[in-house]
């Protein structure tokens, strides 16, 4: 299980995704106030103006399905597709990650922070597994071939 690079990937893309739940997603200033905006939602001074917890179960379920997929290397195509609905999650937390700053604050100044680059990241490196378990389903293909 972890001999395998694609186990490697899986295990700091889930790293990755639990630290959103420590990392600030951004801060937006709007009429003289700073918003924080985290996987609680957006704060004012520690106060919830817009609740998050579509955010917080989409970051749980992400992260679940990455745990989830680790310990499914046996079956190697039920991987792939677990692997493949993470990448369609993650993209779904960065449209809220719009959704939130952009559409629920028009014409304020946002400063993104490093927790919105860490689902890219995670996509990238999911990719990254789904190319070596389909590496190793052609490897065991051919040594069957073989025989």
């Amino acid at each position: 299980m972890i001999q395998r690079i694609q186990t490697v990937y899986l295990i700091v893309s889930a790293l990755l995704i639990g630290l959103l739940f420590a990392l600030p997603f951004a801060e937006i200033a709007k009429d003289g106030a700073i918003y924080t905006f985290n996987f609680k939602g957006i704060l004012l001074d520690g106060a919830v103006q817009q609740g998050g917890l579509v955010i917080s179960v989409l970051l749980v379920l992400i992260t679940a399905s990455h745990v989830f997929a680790i310990f499914s290397f046996k079956n190697r195509a039920q991987q792939v597709k677990i692997i493949f609905f993470t990448i369609l999650m993650m993209l779904g937390l960065l449209g809220l990650f719009i959704f939130f700053t952009y559409i629920s604050f028009s014409g304020a100044q946002i400063s993104f922070k490093t927790g919105v680059v860490l689902p890219l990241v995670a996509i990238i490196l999911d990719y990254l597994a789904i190319r070596g378990i389909k590496k190793d389903e052609a490897l065991i293909r051919s040594i069957d071939r073989i025989r």
